[in-house]
């Protein structure tokens, strides 16, 4: 079995999001809650998937968040 297929396994793709409701993150830069996740992701997950096998998927931006430092200045978080 090929690693994206192991990736793109729908046990798989469900504990992640699973993993990301319970961190209880943030919007990103699309602004949608992790609330909003579980419908969006089951709506499209097979789209998704098709798109990331053929190659033609392209995620959006990831959002940048700064960390204040001691010294006033702000870190970029990666």
């Amino acid at each position: 079995m090929k690693l994206i297929e192991v990736i793109l396994d729908d046990e798989n793709l469900n504990e992640a999001v699973r993993r990301v409701k319970s961190n209880k993150g943030v919007a990103g830069v699309d602004k949608m809650t992790v609330y909003e996740i579980d419908t969006y992701f089951q709506n499209n997950k097979e789209r998704i998937k098709k798109e990331i096998l053929e190659k033609k998927y392209r995620p959006q931006p990831v959002k940048r968040v700064y960390i204040p430092k001691s010294n006033v200045k702000k870190r970029l978080l990666v």
